[in-house]
C-alpha cells in the first residue's frame, strides 16, 4: 500500500474535526433576545391562563360547596393578581439585560 492509499491517521482526523468545529462555532453572546411579539404574546398567554386557571378553580369550589357565585369571584380575582405578577415579574427578566446596557452606556458617557 502507498502512501496515498492509506487511511490518515485518528489525529489527523480529530485535528479536521475541531477544525471544522473552530470554524463554525459564533461567539458566545448568551441565549437570543426573543422578539416583541414573541414578548407580548407570551405576556398575553401568561395573563389569561392565570385568569382561567382562577376562575376554574372558583367555578369548582362554587359547586362542590354550593357557594354560587363567591368562590368564583374571589379566586377570578387571584388570578388577575397573579396573572398580573407574573406579567411584571416576566417584564422585568425581559428588561433587565437592556437596563444593564443603558446603565453602561450612560456611564462612559
Amino acid at each position: 500500500m502507498t502512501e496515498d492509499q492509506r487511511p490518515p491517521s485518528i489525529k489527523d482526523l480529530d485535528k479536521k474535526i475541531q477544525k471544522a468545529r473552530d470554524a463554525q462555532a459564533a461567539p458566545d453572546s448568551g441565549p437570543p433576545q426573543p422578539s416583541p411579539v414573541g414578548q407580548a404574546l407570551r405576556l398575553a398567554v401568561e395573563m389569561a391562563s392565570t385568569l382561567f386557571v382562577g376562575a376554574g378553580l372558583g367555578w369548582l369550589l362554587d359547586r362542590w360547596l354550593d357557594t354560587r357565585p363567591w368562590f368564583l369571584l374571589v379566586f377570578l380575582l387571584l388570578g388577575g393578581v397573579g396573572g398580573l405578577l407574573n406579567v411584571y415579574r416576566t417584564g422585568k427578566r425581559f428588561n433587565g439585560p437592556a437596563e444593564k446596557e443603558k446603565r453602561s452606556e450612560d456611564s462612559e458617557d
